[in-house]
Order: C-alpha cells, then structure tokens, then sequence
C-alpha cells in the first residue's frame, strides 16, 4: 500500500505543479466561468502588460490594477477600485449577467463595477498590448464584435499610455482626465488632475482642486506655446486634434520609438513623460520646473522672468499693484489710462493721440485668450486696435490671431524660444520708444544706404538670375537653399548624359549627378513641353524649402538659367517605390515588414504636411512614383509641384484646373474641383492597396472581369478580411493581422464621402495600435474610360463625367 501511494504521489505531484503555474501565468480572457481570482493574473498577447491583484505598500488593502509585465519594481497604471480597496483574499474580478465587470468581496458584495454594457451573457474582459482593459462581447457564432463594451482607457487614471488620450465633448459635458494617486502608497484619487481645455485652440492644464495650478500655452499645430523645450528640434510625441464645430477635442500621446512609455501626474502635481530604455525610466520631460511654470505667480501684468533665482516684472506702462512690499503676487497696474478709456468712447481708436501697441519677444502667451479668423499680423492689430476692450495680440505661426479681452495673466519670459506679445498702452507710453526708433532708424537707414548700393553691384553680376525672380521668385521665400549655376549642374550631369538619366517624370527628366566634392545628387529637369510651368515650379520651390521631415525628400537648391529650371535633391539610392513594387524580380526585395514599415513612414510624412510642420500642405499628387526610396528603404515623399499651401483654419480649396493622376484622385475632387486634405486621405489608401496587392491601379483587372483594385480589395475584405489581397510573391513573410488591418485601413480612407474618411492622425494611430477599427462602407468604384481625344472617369453608380488632365 505504501508503494502505491508513493507511486501516486510522483504521479500527482507534476499536475499540482502544472496547476500552481496555470494560476501564476494568467488568463486570456476573464468571463463568467473563468473569473481572476486573487494571486491569479490576466496578461496581455505579448506579455507587455499584465493585471491582478496589488497592495501599493504591503499592507491589507488590495487593488485590482494594471502594470508592466516584465519591469522591476513594478510600475502600476491603472487602478480599477481606486476609493475601495479590499481586505479579504477571497476577491474575485469577474463578469456579470448584464455585460459588467465587477470586483466582489469575500461576501460577494460588488465593490467595484463597469457600468452596464449589454444583456448578454457572453461577454468577457481581456487586457491588450496597449494596456487597454476592454470588455467585448461575442454573438452567437462567436465571432467579437467590432466595438469596445467598455474600456479602461475611456476611465484614465493617474498614467497617460501610448494610444491612449483626453478628451473634452461640449455637447455631453464629458471630460477624460488624468487624476494624480493621493501619494506614493495611496492610489486614491488625490488633489491633481490634468485635463485638455475647450478653447480655441486647446491647452493642457493641470488643476489643483478647482484651481489652475499649470498650463502649457495654446497648441500652435506641433507644439505648446507656453513649453519652451518643444522648439523645432523637439520630436513631440504629442498631438491635438479639435472639431470647433462638434465640440469636441482630442489630446494625443503617441511616442514615436518602440520603447515602453508613460506620461504620469504624480502626488506633488509634476507632469512627468519617460521611457524605459531597458535598464530603468529616463525622464523626458517633466513640469514644472520652477516658480514660473506655476499658474499667475505674478499676478495680472506680471511678467515671470524664467532667470535664476525667477523674478517678477511689471511690463512696460504697468507699475506693481502694491509697491511697498516686494510681494509681487498681487501684480501690476496701469500707469496710463487707455485715451479710448479716458474719453469714454470706444470709436477714437486711432489717429494722433491714440493708443499703440509694445512688443514683447519670447513670452508665454497669457491665459484666456480668444481666437480671431484674421488672415494676417496686419489685421490681427487692426481688429485689436478698434476695439477698445482688447488688451493685447499675438500673431502665432500654427494658429493665427489671438486676442485678449481681460487682464493678462499668467505670462512667463523665456531667455530663448516663447512668442511676439503687442501689449496695448497709452501713446505717452510709446513716445519714449519712438525717439528711440527715430535714432535707430536713422543708423540703420545709412547702413541701409550702403546695403543698397552693395546689392547694385551684385545685382548687375546676377542680371540672368533677376530676370528670374520678376517671375514671382522671392530671396526671403527660399533663404537657405544653394543657387547651382548652370555650368556646375552639367559637369555633375556629364552635361546631361542619357547614362545619367534615372527616368522620367511627369514634368521632366531626372538625371543623377556628382558633385565637385563628390556628393551625389538628383537634378529635376523641368521640360519646355511639360505641365509644369513657371507657377508649378516656384510653388515647389517654396513649399518644399519650407519642410524638413524624415520621410519627405530634401531639397538642396534650385537652378535658374533663361528658360532652364532645375531643382536639385538629395539622391536616393533606390529609387523610386514604383522600380520595386510593379518589378516580378525587385519585388522580393520589398517583403511585407519593408512594406508596412514604408506604409507607417509615408503616414508619418503626412502628418506632418497636413499637421505638424509650418505650413498646412495639401499634397494632391500622393502615388506610388511619387515615393522615393533611401538606402534602407525609408520612403521620403517628393514632388510638391502640385501641392497647395492653406491657411488658419481653412479646411478645403477649389480649383478649375484638376491637375492629378487618374485613380489617386478622389471623388470630390475629380468631379467638382474641391479638395482638402481629405483627398491625401483618399490618394493614399490606394497607395496602400498598391503596395498590399503588388499591383497597378490603373492596370489592374482581376481574371479578365474589368474589376478595379478597389473593387477586388473591398471583395477580398469581406470574404477573408483582406489577406488574400497580398502579393502573393512575398505571402511568406506577411502578418496576416497587419495585412488584414491595412487592407481595412485603406478601404476607410478611400470612402466616397470625404467626412467619412479618417484625418492623418487617426490613420497613424490606426496604423500604429491595435484598436478596433470602424466598419467601411462600400466605396465608389470608378473605372477608366479611355480614347484619343480625353480622359474621364466613369463611376458605377453612373455620376457626372469630368473631363481632367491625367499625369
């Protein structure tokens, strides 16, 4: 008998082992029949992220949380119970009967729940790679549903991660906000909260109970105005997207590396953003950093001097408040009355006597600012000046006009970096300042004398180079580029050998060259019978010397020379995307991680055309030729030749001259002429079909069927999620789950209507997590309708034909 339990027991002992590793490894997917017990955990597919039970400080008190896998000491961010721990290690986490998940104590009361999802029975709770906890529900056949029931990043904690965001919604009053843990050990709700402000444009404030305890200035496009460190240089991983006419405004986080990241507003109220670089957290930015990073530390017209130690001052015209004391909290006061205030009128607001404007360098712009659709820094002043109430402007590249109709507070004066501040005063106060410029003026008007004539002399040098710029060319447009002479371009050209030729453009030849120093570069020459004229050329000239970004190709200068124009680029040794993606042979060389990492890169680049770069760029000619390849197979977007610059808030442009390439064009635009960034949207989810399927869009024809690309793509999405669709030459290297989700990604942007079809930041983040999509509609799909005399389109639902010009 001994024996036989002796032997059961060496039996036994590997499934107690077994069964002890099951519960420490974790769930897929918490339901009703599997519910997280305490010591039990729930990871994510990958292991990033991972969910159970905690005590912050080793003591009874228990949380259901969430925090990464794999880092030592654990780093915590989410809490689900935040204001109700529990005591008892007989908790369980589990689904309830209506679609909730719920959080139950040893005597089964619920100390914590979702709110209601469904009345379903099938739904169940799984944590993904994001750090998302979400809640789906499955339908009868067991396939999961497109939406989240329920999310954990919907109901924000104390951590920001990648993906996730605030918002603000007018209309329902909602707001997703940050809220700090009460301390280190206590993740109750304490006294900080950060959250994305309604204004126009947004700001990110931190709160201290119902106070502004920090902001960070208006976002100007790509950056904070009131954070001095986000200057040209800095990679922001930020990003805000706001529709005035809903109501409603998104504060993105989205890092750009791989690497884990958090953005946390601790206990003491520092807004901290860092990455783990393997070894521990680095902090990449943090606030505030010191006195004048706090909300109105000098009062109304003090201005914070960011120095060490910090200091207050009153601006020019103003005198402190109370000028006993050197506290300057209380801040300062007009030394002048306004002359409109004076005379009690509001109408003598210029003209002798009347007030002007002193010009602060490098501020933060004050708080409670109003947006103003003036269209320049003239008008801007101008709409200031005639209202009497108006106490300062500011004219901010990536924004426009803001006006000030109260006191001015909260303004931080940066060594470097900040914004133009025109604070209102009286005239007496300017007329110092003016015999100031009386005497500057007359020095630099004697330099000015002798500038003049310097410039003569070389003028005369460069009477062909003038001629050119009477076109419309101006110096100031494109400071920064070389101006080639046209002798230096032929001995790179081997004066423009055909074995230099590396193809033909639609405006022209483009040959390589070497330079005298041995650079290599890529010379656009502009055909005397091209589409491209004067304007074409110019425009790309002095948009594209105005955009520097990873993914766009570079312009290194320009050639004029009579009826020659030429533009010179970096050189790209591969080649355009075209040489590779339509080749049976080079094809191979382009597998489907090179094509999804030139996916998110093209992406990227219009992010930063249509939102991030200085100047808001329509592109109008996204395609596959039209995508230059490096030598690591990084795309860098080119030919700005068509590409149009719009303003402020302007959303779309019309045009009577539709300009493009057949089957990129979306339909708005080939039918009527109308165009805005949303046609990018459309151009570029063909490309995307393009490089998933290997093949042309204007040669495609499935079997012989007359089916368009677009048409065969919407077919293979409903019938297998679109992984057929891939180039079946490099079908071996794929992911069935990224093709599938690019596939769909595509058919989203090429939607027939435009307010249908995503903005470039929701195709990154689409492109970049693994969210659920939304459901296509199916798309217009138009085919080609060829003769000797035109070009037009066809669509299938048999609309207007538009007669266009093809590239």
């Amino acid at each position: 008998m001994g024996i036989h339990w002796r032997e059961m027991g060496i039996v036994l002992f590997p499934c107690f082992l077994w069964l002890s590793l099951f519960l420490k490894c974790g769930y897929a997917a918490i339901s009703r029949g599997s519910p997280l017990l305490f010591g039990q955990t729930l990871s994510s597919p990958k292991g990033i992220y991972e969910l159970g039970f905690f005590s912050p400080n080793n003591s009874q008190n228990q949380y259901i949380g969430i925090w990464f896998k794999k880092i030592t000491p654990r780093v915590v961010v989410w809490v689900a119970n935040r204001e109700k721990p529990i005591t008892s290690p007989a908790a369980n986490l589990t689904m309830s009967g209506n679609g909730s998940l719920i959080l139950l104590d040893n005597k089964k009361n619920v100390v914590w729940s979702t709110r209601e999802a469904s009345t379903s029975k099938e739904c169940h709770a799984k944590l993904l790679d994001t750090g998302n906890l979400v809640i789906v529900d499955v339908d009868d056949v067991g396939d999961v549903s497109n939406s989240y029931l329920w999310q954990s990043f919907e109901n924000l904690g104390d951590t920001l991660l990648p993906s996730s965001t605030l918002t603000y919604n007018i209309a329902t009053k909602e707001k997703r906000v940050l809220t700090s843990w009460k301390s280190d050990t206590d993740p109750s709700p304490g006294e900080f909260a950060v959250e994305l402000t309604s204004q126009v444009p947004a700001q990110i404030v931190t709160m201290k109970g119902t106070k502004v305890y920090k902001r960070s200035g208006p976002w100007a496009k790509t950056v904070f105005t009131g954070i001095p460190q986000m200057d040209g240089s800095y990679a922001s991983p930020f990003s805000v997207s706001q529709d005035v006419e809903r109501g409603t405004g998104t504060f993105y986080y989205l890092p750009k590396s791989s690497q884990l990241a958090r953005s946390i507003i601790t206990s003491e109220g520092f807004l901290k953003t860092s990455h783990y670089n393997g070894t521990g957290w680095v902090i990449d930015f943090v606030t505030p950093q010191n006195s004048c990073d706090l909300y109105g530390t000098c009062g109304p017209y003090g201005l914070c001097v960011k120095s060490t130690p910090t200091k207050c001052q009153c601006i020019k015209g103003f005198v402190p408040k109370e000028p006993e004391g050197e506290n300057m909290t209380s801040g300062c006061v007009r030394r002048t009355e306004l002359s409109c205030q004076a005379t009690k009128s509001s109408t003598k607001t210029q003209g002798k006597g009347s007030d002007g404007f002193y010009r602060l360098a490098n501020v933060k712009p004050p708080d409670f600012y109003e947006f103003a659709s003036f269209v320049n820094e003239v008008q801007c002043k101008q709409g200031c000046l005639r209202n009497c109430s108006c106490t300062a402007f500011a004219y901010i590249n990536g924004i426009g006009c803001l006006l000030w109709n109260q006191e001015l507070i909260d303004i931080v004066r940066y060594s470097t970096g900040g914004e133009f501040l025109s604070v209102r005063l009286a005239s007496s106060e300017l007329a110092e300042n003016r015999r100031t410029m009386i005497i500057a003026g007359s020095i630099c008007l004697s330099i000015f004398v002798i500038l003049v004539f310097a410039s003569y002399m070389y003028w005369r040098h460069r009477a062909k180079q003038k001629d050119s710029w009477k076109n419309g060319l101006e110096q100031e447009e494109i400071s920064g580029l070389t101006f080639f002479e046209m002798n230096t371009i032929r001995a790179a050209t081997n004066n423009f050998n055909v074995s230099n030729k590396l193809g033909q453009g639609g405006y022209g030849p483009v040959y390589k060259g070497i330079t005298s120093d041995r650079k290599e570069i890529a010379v656009k020459r502009l055909s005397s019978s091209s589409g491209q004229g004067t304007e074409e050329f110019m425009n790309e000239i002095k948009l594209i010397s105005k955009l520097q970004h990873r993914n766009l190709v570079r312009l290194l200068g320009c050639c004029i020379d009579g009826e020659e124009k030429l533009l010179i680029y970096e050189f790209m040794v591969n080649k355009s995307l075209d040489t590779f993606l339509f080749d049976m042979t080079l094809k191979l060389q382009i597998d489907w991680p090179k094509r999804f990492n030139i996916i998110q890169g093209v992406a990227r680049g219009l992010l930063y055309l249509h939102r991030d770069s200085c100047l808001k760029v329509i592109h109008r000619d996204m395609k596959v030729s039209n995508i230059l390849l490096d030598g690591n197979m990084d795309p860098k977007i080119s030919d700005f030749g068509l590409a149009r610059m719009v303003q402020g808030t302007q959303h779309q442009d019309s045009t009577r001259r539709v300009v493009g390439t057949i089957g990129y064009m979306s339909p708005e635009y080939a039918w009527t002429g109308m165009f805005s960034e949303k046609s990018d949207i459309y151009a570029f989810g063909v490309l995307q079909l393009e490089i998933i399927s290997g093949m042309k869009i204007s040669s495609f024809n499935c079997g012989g069927q007359g089916k368009t690309l677009l048409e065969y793509a919407w077919e293979s999405w409903l019938e297998t999620g679109g992984v057929d669709l891939l180039d079946q030459a490099i079908a071996s290297s794929c992911s069935p789950d990224e093709v599938a989700r690019c596939v769909q990604i595509s058919l989203l942007c090429i939607q027939q209507q435009a307010v249908d079809r995503p903005n470039i930041a929701q195709v990154v983040s689409m492109i970049t997590t693994t969210t659920d999509l939304p459901r296509p509609q199916q798309p217009v799909f138009a085919v080609q309708v060829q003769d000797q005399e035109s070009t037009v389109l066809e669509s299938v639902n048999h609309m207007t034909q538009t007669a266009i010009h093809g590239r």
